[in-house]
């Protein structure tokens, strides 16, 4: 058992080796055979700091991050042919955050019944205290593009999002797309659904599997954050210790300045206690990337939470669909037989001042009707917009669980390699030189 676990745990280094740094997604979504991504390959290349006036006329600084697209037929066709027998150059253009997170209320207000994937956090949180929480600073901005990145590879290997027809505009047309988007509606569209969500309502035969779900992305939400902060003290306590060596090579280095013999040798000692020090600084770098994968799922809880308060919605609006349709054929019966069931303004009036003409009541009744020929129409559409929404979600729930499943286990188990692989012999090995040989301490025998 030691042996076969020892030899999984080499593998996994080895991949990790690969992983490291940025995370991409061309492997995995290659291989669920998405149409756009068999249609053109997509990547954010490299961020750049701009300046420029913003919408109240002041200037501000902002980061914009380049997308490249290069259409997979141009190198199975031989057009555009590229010098030295190399890929056809992508076309390219600019996009800032905002537009990103434009592109994403899109996605979120025409599907409604999709696990939507997150944005990477727009300001830093959950960072060791160390690392500047600047969203201008070229370390976020590096990890913010791999994110973003991320994002789009998410997007388009979605079998049902990959075909949308914005996402494609965004990708391609650089100065047209806005107008394509706000031509669809869904601000309208958005400004309502956020004033529905966030209206307080009982629903009264609510889903259980939709219920679960809803309490499974607050504990989702709970745990990872807890995880986050847990890493982040770990990561201030890491760094604290790794730098005390610093004190030491201060130490070798004054001590060798008053002895002979051992000067060598003790300012030798006190670089490299230098170098020890200051590689916990790559070290929690590298790990901020795989944190970076937590915060993804960290923000997907509330993705996945707002496909339930969707459907919470729609059932609410086809229970009151329903109430009010109930309501409007229990008036008719009570008009066509004459015996009021219920207290009403309209009961008493009548009784106090007599019955109304049979013209008047054959009106009503009419009119009645109408209104409930529309409540039927109202109730099937709203039942069918509810089942409808109930079979898409579970469905892309069941897909969001399978990805969640490995994409968490695969970053955990990076991350415990990771520290592994920082606390081994083999790391010690490469902060010092080759000629240091880390050997065990000696025994020591104390007189009794």
């Amino acid at each position: 058992m030691a042996e076969n676990g020892r030899q999984e745990l080499v593998i996994t280094d080895a991949e990790s080796e690969q992983l490291a740094g940025e995370r991409s997604l061309n492997i995995v979504v290659a291989e669920q055979g998405c149409s756009l991504l068999r249609r053109m390959e997509i990547c954010v290349a490299e961020a750049e700091k701009r300046s420029g006036k913003n919408a109240v006329n002041m200037q501000e600084m902002f980061t914009v991050y380049l997308i490249e697209t290069r259409p997979m037929d141009a190198v199975a066709e031989g057009r555009n042919p590229a010098p030295e027998g190399r890929n056809p150059a992508p076309d390219s253009l600019w996009r800032r955050y905002s537009e990103f997170e434009l592109l994403r209320s899109y996605l979120i207000v025409t599907y409604p019944y999709i696990v939507i994937p997150p944005l990477p956090e727009k300001r830093a949180e959950f960072v060791w205290h160390k690392l500047t929480a600047d969203n201008m600073d070229p370390d976020f901005v590096e990890r913010r593009r791999v994110g973003l990145e991320n994002f789009l590879m998410r997007v388009a290997s979605h079998q049902v999002l990959s075909n949308d027809k914005i996402l494609y505009h965004f990708l391609t047309d650089e100065h047209g797309w806005k107008e394509v988007v706000f031509e669809t509606g869904f601000q309208a569209k958005a400004d309502s659904r956020l004033r529905a969500l966030s209206a307080t309502f009982r629903v009264r035969n609510t889903n259980k599997r939709f219920m679960d779900m809803k309490h499974y992305s607050d504990e989702l939400q709970s745990h990872t954050s807890q995880l986050l902060r847990a890493r982040a003290r770990v990561a201030d306590r890491l760094y604290g210790v790794f730098k005390v060596h610093g004190n030491y090579g201060r130490v070798f280095s004054e001590w060798s300045a008053i002895e002979r013999e051992m000067g060598d040798g003790l300012q030798s000692a006190g670089h490299h206690m230098d170098a020890y020090a200051a590689s916990i600084d790559d070290i929690l770098e590298e790990e901020e990337h795989y944190a970076d994968q937590l915060k993804e799922y960290l923000f997907y809880a509330e993705a996945l939470r707002a496909v339930c308060r969707k459907h919470e919605l729609t059932q609410y609006e086809l229970e009151v669909s329903s109430q009010d349709l109930i309501s409007k054929k229990q008036q008719r019966e009570e008009l066509a037989t004459g015996v009021v069931r219920s207290f009403s303004f309209k009961g008493m009036t009548n009784k106090l001042f007599g019955q109304e003409a049979p013209e008047q009541r054959e009106a009503r009744l009419k009119l009645i009707e109408e209104l409930i020929a529309e409540g039927e129409d109202t109730v099937k559409e709203k039942t069918a917009e509810c089942e409808e929404h109930v079979e898409k979600a579970w469905v892309d729930m069941q897909r969001f669980e399978e990805q969640k499943d490995k994409d968490l286990r695969e970053a955990l188990i990076h991350y415990a390699v990771l520290q592994i692989r920082n606390t081994s012999v083999e790391q010690c090995q490469r902060v010092f030189p080759q000629d240091v040989k880390l050997k065990p301490y000696p025994k020591v025998f104390l007189p009794l």
